[in-house]
């Protein structure tokens, strides 16, 4: 083996070691970064970035083992209590807590999600909609970027020519490949078939519904997102909002919105069942409802009109329809409980309660738990 070969391999190894680490550290820390919103103000398109304890490893140095003076290597003072800086404000000459800033790709932590919280994969339902690229890697060629170097055939063809030249040597075996001996992993494009899936959000913006309610429902909404993305090639995702009416928004006005007029449900499930009517046919879409309000409605009438549209219009079509009622000073919470009571039998409703951000995680998992 030639030294540039060792090295790379040497290099691989220790990059799958950091990699290792680094993943720990973000499943042991794993509820904190999902609570406290600190990847999602730092993701990119396809990146999100994620702040680590500095990894720092070990090094050895050849010394005198507890004679002389010491690490200090000068004279001694103080009293042995915290060093410099600690806690005066003034600048000190000790080491502070150092962060590395990590980026993984959405789909390395929707991996980590599904491992900590168990997830199922989902078994799309329905016939593919559509064809996605894919690559497959069928052939070798001489030319290519480093990371396809294949190993095993570029040492064949070289032991091929030293054995062809005369220059390969039983009793001493020694492989030198050269420029031409290198063989590349080569790909073909090819497509497949693909399952479709639409996801919509529906959220109370009613004035019973603050901004850290608000939060966590964007929290748990980047994370199912986050989940359901990595299931599906093609998802497309909607918006609703309402108060005592509903109306259709971008992601941005979502989460900005806030109204001060009372809650009418039955609105947002109205204008949901007419979304999925017209551009999303069960034939063809994996359809995920999700609905978070603090559980205020107008009337126990509106109740069981909400009820009525689950139950003729929304629920034939979905996978799932998730409700996530989010603890509120002003909302009563009624709206889980009847919930709860008239479609507990039915496996493609699921509710869940959030107090607070500890109930993020158990909510999540609650939701994307049965892998429908």
């Amino acid at each position: 083996m030639s030294a540039e070969g060792g090295s790379s391999r040497r290099i691989e190894r220790d990059k799958t070691r950091f990699d290792d680490i680094v993943r720990g550290h973000i499943k042991h820390d794993l509820k904190r970064y999902i609570t406290g919103g600190e990847m999602i103000g730092r993701k990119g398109r396809q990146l999100v970035s994620i702040p680590v304890p500095r990894i720092e490893l070990p090094r050895l140095r050849f010394g005198r083992n507890g004679r002389g003076r010491g690490a200090g290597q000068g004279e001694g003072g103080g009293d042995g209590s915290a060093g410099e800086g600690a806690g005066s404000g003034a600048a000190g000459s000790q080491a502070g807590q150092h962060i590395l800033e990590v980026e993984l790709s959405l789909e390395e932590m929707a991996a980590i999600l599904g491992e900590e919280l168990e997830l199922p994969n989902i078994q799309p339902r329905g016939r593919s909609r559509m064809t996605s690229p894919s690559r497959r890697f069928t052939s070798l060629r001489h030319t290519g970027p480093r990371s396809l170097r294949h190993m095993r055939r570029t040492w064949k063809q070289a032991l091929r020519r030293q054995i062809s030249e005369g220059s390969f040597d039983p009793a001493r075996p020694r492989i030198v490949p050269n420029s031409d001996d290198v063989r590349y992993r080569s790909w073909k494009e090819t497509t497949r078939p693909d399952h479709a899936a639409m996801i919509l959000y529906m959220m109370d913006v009613s004035g019973s519904m603050g901004r850290e309610q608000k939060e966590i429902v964007r929290l748990v909404s980047f994370w199912i997102d986050t989940w359901l993305r990595s299931q599906y090639q093609s998802l497309e995702t909607r918006y609703v909002v309402h108060d005592a009416v509903a109306k259709e928004v971008d992601q941005e006005t979502f989460y900005r919105l806030r109204e001060s007029g009372g809650t009418k449900i039955s609105s947002a499930y109205a204008l949901a069942a007419d979304l999925v009517g017209q551009h999303f046919p069960a034939a063809e879409w994996n359809i995920y409802l999700f609905h978070f309000s603090d559980g205020d409605n107008w009337s126990g009438r509106d109740t069981e009109k909400c009820l009525s549209l689950l139950k003729e219009k929304l629920l034939p079509d979905a996978n799932l329809f998730c409700y996530g009622q989010v603890k509120s000073a002003y909302g009563s919470g009624q709206f889980k409980k009847d919930l709860d009571q008239a479609l507990a039998t039915d496996t493609r409703v699921i509710s869940a309660e959030i107090l607070d951000r500890e109930g993020i995680l158990p909510a999540i998992k609650a939701f994307l738990g049965k892998g429908l």
